[in-house]
């Protein structure tokens, strides 16, 4: 993942901060708890496409 596009990604929803989850491949939004997947190294902005966070992960 491109760290300067990271630098420049918010959440589509409440335009927050994203954080990396390498081991997992997906941008995790803290606020909203959800988690956009990224797939061939392209972030997938979508939130219909976004999962949300189960109370058991951690963010």
């Amino acid at each position: 993942m491109d760290h300067k596009l990271l630098d420049i990604l918010v959440c589509p929803i409440c335009k927050g901060e994203l954080v990396y989850k390498k081991d997992a491949n997906e941008l995790i939004c803290k606020l909203d708890r959800l988690a956009y997947p990224i797939r061939d190294d392209i972030p997938v902005m979508l939130v219909d496409e976004a999962r949300e966070l189960g109370a058991e992960e951690e963010v």
